[in-house]
């Protein structure tokens, strides 16, 4: 009887960790990732977001400059929206009033589109490298993240020079963005993904090359953490050095976890704030370029694959942050 017991206890704890996704039939265990979609995207599948309603929206749907959408349950994209000539999605993420941002790395601009609509507008824009902008460089506009209070952060690398950057976005009385390039005590390595903590008082940061107070500097991918004041990144700690393997995309859940990609290693690093490995999640792919939270209890990872031009997907045992800032009564 005693045995009978504790086998019905597993199974009812197995089940209560296995949750719908893709196709009404599908079922996944916890941290085990599953194809969501075929290739569909081109090999720059970049910059996942979802909104409140779980509709999931990913840059370069057959065709750079495109964003594709992929309604829950479905498994096929179709096309959600075109960006203007020249330019190129790369990060996109919502805020609480569902507005969509989206990153174009190619014309140093980063869009919105408000609720309900299919045409952006540019958001922000700033002038680039050329001579005499009239704002400091905006060197390719590459992730970003959301505070509650609607200010946009946004990673600015420059993979030329192996130095890197953060803008800090907020909203001005006209509805457009107001720009400045925050300061640190540290320079940079090349800025890629980015997200906030759980209480929007730190930045993490991953580095795809990264200076000398990373060891070693020849092959160290890093996390970067620092504390928020207005522009300026105080405090920098090194939360991980990964001395193999890219690192890229970066999103942060409720318990303060970090989930990273790691381009060529296929896995997906999970980390505690304090730098300590909780565990390597092995995907389909080899080649993950970025990730996002979503679902209908915000505890579905999403995962754009390079090499396959495909969404793979796994379940977690905590909500992301983003989901949360939209629809804080399911988390």
């Amino acid at each position: 009887m005693a045995a009978n017991a504790a086998r019905a206890m597993r199974l009812t704890i197995l089940a209560a960790v296995v949750a719908p996704l893709g196709s009404p039939s599908a079922e996944l265990a916890l941290f085990e990732s599953q194809k969501l979609t075929q290739s569909e995207y081109t090999p720059g599948i970049e910059g996942p977001a979802v909104d409140a309603a779980g509709t999931l929206y990913v840059m370069n749907f057959h065709r750079q400059g495109t964003i594709g959408k992929l309604n829950p349950g479905a498994t096929q994209s179709k096309l959600f929206a075109a960006l203007p000539a020249g330019s190129i999605g790369n990060g996109a993420r919502f805020d609480r009033d569902g507005r969509m941002y989206v990153a174009d790395f190619k014309r140093h601009n980063v869009f919105v589109f408000e609720r309900g609509q299919t045409v952006p507008r540019v958001y922000f824009h700033a002038d680039g490298c050329s001579p005499g902008g009239r704002l400091p460089c905006f060197n390719q506009p590459n992730d970003l993240a959301v505070a509650s209070d609607g200010t946009v952060y946004a990673s600015d690398p420059s993979f030329p020079s192996g130095k890197g950057q953060i803008w800090r976005i907020t909203r001005g009385p006209d509805g457009n963005g107001r720009g400045e390039v925050m300061s640190s005590e540290r320079q940079m390595g090349v800025t890629n993904g980015l997200d906030l903590s759980p209480d929007g008082a730190t930045l993490y940061v991953s580095e795809s090359n990264t200076p000398e107070d990373c060891k070693p500097p020849s092959t160290a991918r890093c996390v970067w953490a620092y504390r928020l004041e207005g522009a300026t990144l105080t405090a920098p700690r090194l939360v991980k050095n990964f001395e193999a393997f890219d690192l890229d995309g970066l999103r942060t859940d409720l318990a303060s976890r970090i989930f990273v990609t790691r381009p060529g290693n296929g896995t997906v690093a999970v980390l505690a704030p304090d730098g300590t490995l909780v565990r390597e999640i092995p995907l389909r792919g080899k080649e993950p370029s970025n990730l996002t939270f979503g679902g209908p209890d915000g505890k579905s990872v999403f995962v754009t694959q390079r090499d396959g031009r495909f969404i793979e997907t796994f379940r977690v045992d905590q909500p992301g942050r983003e989901p949360c800032l939209q629809t804080p009564d399911a988390c």
